[in-house]
């Protein structure tokens, strides 16, 4: 791969940003990418996350901002940085690295090895991996989340984990055609992604709960009610 974009969704983020960033840039440091830029895009956030951007990008030039129209949802602000991520390869990322940077190798291994144009990162295939559980109610919705995604006819076991990586020519085909805002987007990227024919493939990766979760028990209700429009969306 010679070049990537990371796209990292934000919001209210202003206390986790500045060491993720900082990681994110040192291991960028140990690679051989001949171009790679780190999207951070503000979902509206009412703290100073826009702010701590700026600061960086005056000193990091491979540091963009995008700011949402106000706060729109996890969906509308991944499907923003994506479309204007300019690198070969594309990875989005949680803004808490529960799925540590360095996992990126095991998604770019897989795509290479599968001929994919997607990798997504996976707790569930082995559950050993996982060194932080979440909540017990986010683990539980999150189960009854992925066997409900049977509606989609999916071959996925996980498809809610933010650690996803498309080559770019996939993320243009995608995420035009995204409906959703909210946090049941993947799985929309996932059904169009199979529809348009274009292969995915599920790698388990390292993955620790960090304390701070912006899901809300409202939020993953209205996820499982999306999962029926998203069927209706994108019948055969």
């Amino acid at each position: 791969m010679d070049s990537l974009s990371i796209v990292i969704p934000a919001y209210n983020e202003e206390r986790r940003l500045p060491e993720t960033l900082d990681r994110v840039l040192g291991w960028l440091k140990g690679r051989s990418f001949v171009f790679s830029e780190v999207i951070v895009v503000d979902d509206g956030s009412s703290d100073a996350t826009a702010e701590v951007v700026e600061e960086y990008c005056e000193t990091h030039p491979s540091i963009r901002l995008l700011r949402n129209p106000g706060n729109r949802g996890k969906g509308y602000a991944v499907r923003h940085g994506m479309l204007e991520a300019v690198g070969e390869w594309v990875l989005y990322t949680d803004a808490d690295l529960s799925a540590p940077i360095s996992e990126f190798d095991k998604l770019s291994a897989a795509v290479t090895k599968n001929g994919a144009v997607i990798a997504i990162g996976s707790r569930a295939i082995n559950p050993a991996v996982v060194e932080v559980p979440q909540p017990v109610f986010r683990e539980l919705s999150g189960r009854f989340f992925n066997v409900m995604r049977v509606l989609t006819g999916l071959p996925l076991r996980d498809t809610q984990c933010g650690f996803k990586l498309y080559r770019s020519d996939a993320t243009l085909q995608i995420f035009p055609r995204q409906k959703q805002d909210g946090f049941s987007f993947d799985v929309e990227d996932l059904l169009i992604a199979q529809r348009l024919g274009l292969r995915a493939v599920e790698v388990p990766v390292r993955w620790a709960n960090v304390v701070g979760t912006k899901v809300r028990l409202s939020q993953g209700i209205q996820s499982l009610l999306d999962l029926v429009r998203i069927r209706m969306d994108h019948r055969e």
